[in-house]
């Protein structure tokens, strides 16, 4: 077999945030290491629906959309349109790995990630994959045993030669959250000495059941005077049934729709309440923020609860589960968390131990071991 050149890396996958953020992470740090000569020696693959059309032209890397569609697990026509598309996909991959010759391929997991995955194991070229959750998805589980490596943030994912190297965060959010004093974040955001700081968010689309809590703790909120900074997300922000009426002068609440500062109004929070996606547990973690984390319900093999696990286990959050959830429980949290002595610097101390900020940089070095010359 013609043995290929030093060529493209391509990262293969996406279709959600939680997929691609962190290859936009690691990307970044192999531009930084010089493991890749400049962005344009980096080839993103993703699918024609995901998330990475708009993320990865605005990072500054080549994109290349591969048809493909996942199938239902019910007979159903469609089925038969999206095996078709499975197909070309594959195709599409196969011709464009022939013409690029990469170094190597990284798989972020997820249906995206496979057509690569596939032809860099027919044609020999090394792989590695990268999973960020505690519970493998499929993908992930089927090639790892073909991979040069795979690395996990979590112990315990029983995938093979498992490197536990950490989630990738991007620098930029990084130098954001932890290299301005926190004095100078709070004021900036009109955030008064001694107010408490609480933000919630549920995701880019937002979470009705986090969004509906946080209007009835809003709305009966009686002891000292706190700062909510409600980031609604796009679904929910125009319907007025998530919209707070503030009773008092105790609540300075602050609807947005979304927040494009999240990094800085993170580190200014004493306390965040959020789901427990794999990439949001790797940013709460490096910041070194206490965390009220409500998992999300009927995620596969419902791994948020499995990514938060060593965040509770170590006393830097707090578990909620979906069913639990209401104004009231999430009232009685954030009181029972203010009224414990060091609640909230204990559980900032032991959620900061648990970051690993130099996972994107820590892969990098383990991309430029694997990568064929």
């Amino acid at each position: 077999m013609k043995k290929f050149s030093r060529r493209e890396i391509i990262i293969s996958g996406g279709g959600t945030a939680g997929h691609l953020l962190p290859g936009l992470a690691l990307a970044h740090a192999l531009v930084e290491k010089e493991v890749a000569n400049g962005s344009g020696e980096i080839h993103f693959v993703g699918s024609k629906r995901g998330i990475e059309k708009k993320l990865v032209p605005s990072a500054g890397f080549k994109l290349t959309q591969l048809s493909g569609d996942g199938i239902q697990r019910t007979f159903r026509f469609k089925n038969l349109v999206s095996i078709c598309s499975i197909f070309l996909g594959l195709a599409q991959a196969l011709f464009l790995i022939l013409k690029r010759k990469p170094r190597i391929v990284i798989s972020l997991g997820g249906f995206a990630s496979v057509p690569c995955a596939l032809i860099a194991v027919i044609l020999r070229i090394p792989l590695l994959v990268m999973e960020q959750n505690a519970v493998p998805g499929l993908a992930n589980r089927v090639f790892a045993r073909f991979a040069k490596a795979t690395v996990v943030t979590f112990e315990g994912t029983g995938l093979p030669k498992a490197v536990n190297l950490g989630n990738p965060v991007r620098e930029s959010f990084i130098s954001e959250a932890t290299e301005k004093n926190r004095e100078i974040l709070r004021s900036r955001l009109g955030v008064d000495e001694g107010s408490f700081f609480l933000l919630i968010f549920g995701g880019s689309l937002g979470a009705q059941r986090i969004n509906e809590s946080t209007k009835e703790l809003v709305e009966s909120w009686d002891a000292d005077s706190i700062v909510v900074h409600h980031v609604i997300g796009e679904r929910d922000f125009n319907d007025e049934r998530f919209k707070a009426s503030i009773p008092t002068d105790l609540v300075d609440y602050r609807p947005v729709e979304y927040e494009s500062n999240m990094p800085e109004v993170m580190a200014a929070a004493d306390l965040v309440i959020c789901r427990a996606g794999a990439t949001t547990v790797a940013e709460i973690s490096i910041v070194g923020v206490p965390s009220i984390l409500i998992p999300l319900p009927n995620a596969p093999g419902d791994h948020q609860t499995a990514n938060a696990r060593a965040l509770y286990a170590c006393g830097g959050a707090v578990h909620l589960s979906n069913d639990e959830l209401d104004g009231n429980r999430l009232k009685n949290e954030v009181m029972k968390i203010l009224s414990a002595e060091k609640g909230l610097e204990d559980m900032a101390v032991a959620a900061k131990l648990q970051g690993r900020p130099r996972a994107a940089s820590d892969i990098a070095n383990l991309v430029e071991m694997y990568a064929r010359d």
